[in-house]
């Protein structure tokens, strides 16, 4: 009789050690993951399982060069904007201004927003306009530089447009969507830069992608 108990008295420590095992792992997980966002017709190569932004180079509002190394091992969020718009990007940028107090404290995590009018759109100009919206430090960039580039950029590397151009003199991008780039530069969400809504879901989902990255480096 004493050894019956004994030997459920064990099973039971087990099951509850088991249980316990099972749900810190459980608990440690992301509630989800994030997917992954890939040009129509991608191909999974041996070398790339998924879409990567291609390398860039840019000026930001204190007239430094910014480029791929820049983003490296940081998650950020990209947009395209100009200073003298008095529709949409007002509204986008007073919504960046929330990802941004949510997240400066981070040392990877920045803001990419691109003029889509690089003429009108100078350096001093940046400056003011970055100013304007609270930011002295360097963990939002306004860029500017090469017209051509800019638009590439928007339509393949962050996939913002699907309109085609060249990024000639009467091509013009006006796009309100925002999107989320992890630290090896994939894109993992598009949302809408004017409404509030979707960038209360940008600010979680980019929680979910540092939980994300948190687990993977535990595991």
């Amino acid at each position: 009789m004493f050894k019956n108990k004994t030997y459920l008295f064990i099973l039971l420590a087990i099951a509850v050690i088991a249980g316990l095992y099972y749900m810190s792992t459980k608990h440690a997980q992301p509630i989800r993951t994030l997917p992954y966002f890939e040009p129509k017709n991608y191909t999974n190569t041996k070398s790339a399982a998924h879409h990567a932004v291609q390398d860039f180079s840019f000026i930001n509002q204190f007239n430094e060069k910014v480029t791929e190394q820049t983003v490296k091992q940081k998650v950020y969020v990209t947009d395209f904007f100009f200073t003298t718009c008095q529709s949409i990007c007002p509204i986008m940028s007073h919504q960046l201004e929330r990802v941004y107090k949510e997240f400066k404290s981070r040392n990877d995590f920045l803001i990419l927003s691109h003029t889509v009018n690089p003429e009108t759109d100078s350096v001093p100009q940046l400056l003011q306009y970055a100013e304007q919206h609270g930011v002295t430090d360097k963990n939002w960039l306004f860029l500017t530089g090469d017209k051509k580039q800019l638009y590439e950029l928007a339509r393949k590397g962050y996939m913002l447009n699907a309109e085609e151009g060249n990024g000639g003199e009467d091509d013009f991008i006006h796009t309100q969507n925002f999107a989320l780039v992890d630290k090896e530069r994939h894109i993992r969400g598009f949302y809408d830069g004017t409404d509030s809504a979707e960038v209360t879901r940008l600010i979680a989902d980019i929680h979910l992608l540092f939980e994300e990255y948190a687990y993977m480096e535990k595991h």
